[in-house]
């Protein structure tokens, strides 16, 4: 088994990009993917972000342990590394970020996130796993109020109830037991800037006509782009391919 991946951020609309991604492979068996957007609206959101998959990172390669409680334990430690640097710079003394992890060993998988950047699991060329986002419009789907697909555009879509620099303590979300996964597996990490605008129909039919990660990418890409407006949001994506070790 090996992964094969690739990523895009861009700024959209935007001056500045403040969505932020790193990974990191420590054997073919082994390694870990993080993706974060800094909170619009807040200073220092691209700081944010970057210090997100910066500290996540660079946990992971010191104790690369893979259990729920070193998610949690790298997603903490991110989060007091935001507050610290809140502290350090007044103008950034309001930056929050999401984010969205991914680890995997030995031919399994692991995830955890907070806020609204998402992962997304398919298996045979179907999403069978989806992160949850830490939305007011998620809580709205979990009422009964409205539909999942209502989330892309509703008013309150930005309104988030979790995320990494808010005061006190950090509430996760980290997958029960991590899942087996096999060669022909994908997954995509992505911010809302970009799911906004690729729906799961989407991602599931780019998918079977791609031969890499990076082609799977480009493909939503160029949908994304025929349908955002001139001040459409920041967007990045990692997408990766579990294949056959030769």
């Amino acid at each position: 088994m090996k992964f094969i991946h690739a990523t895009i951020s861009d700024p959209g609309g935007r001056k500045v990009n403040e969505d932020a991604a790193k990974s990191v492979l420590l054997s073919n068996e082994q390694g870990c993917w993080v993706v974060a957007d800094g909170l619009g609206g807040h200073g220092g959101g691209d700081v944010a972000s970057k210090i997100a998959v910066n500290s996540i990172i660079e946990a992971y390669q010191v104790k690369p342990e893979f259990s729920a409680d070193e998610l949690d334990n790298m997603l903490t430690a991110a989060h007091q590394a935001i507050l610290q640097g809140q502290l350090d710079d007044d103008r950034s003394s309001t930056m929050r970020s999401t984010v969205v992890v991914l680890t995997v060993q030995n031919a399994k998988a692991w995830w955890a996130h907070v806020g609204d950047s998402r992962l997304y699991y398919f298996s045979l060329g179907l999403i069978v796993q989806q992160t949850k986002d830490h939305s007011v419009p998620q809580v709205m789907v979990d009422a009964g109020d409205i539909c999942h697909d209502d989330i892309r555009h509703h008013e309150d879509r930005n309104r988030l109830t979790r995320s990494l620099g808010n005061n006190g303590k950090l509430r996760t979300t980290v997958l029960n037991h991590a899942l087996p996964i096999a060669d022909g597996d994908a997954f995509l990490l992505c911010t809302d800037g970009f799911w906004e605008f690729v729906t799961e129909a989407d991602m599931q039919a780019t998918l079977e006509k791609s031969a890499t990660p990076k082609d799977w990418l480009n493909a939503m890409q160029q949908l994304l782009l025929d349908r955002v407006p001139s001040s459409h949001d920041n967007y990045t994506a990692t997408a990766i391919f579990v294949e056959a070790s030769p």
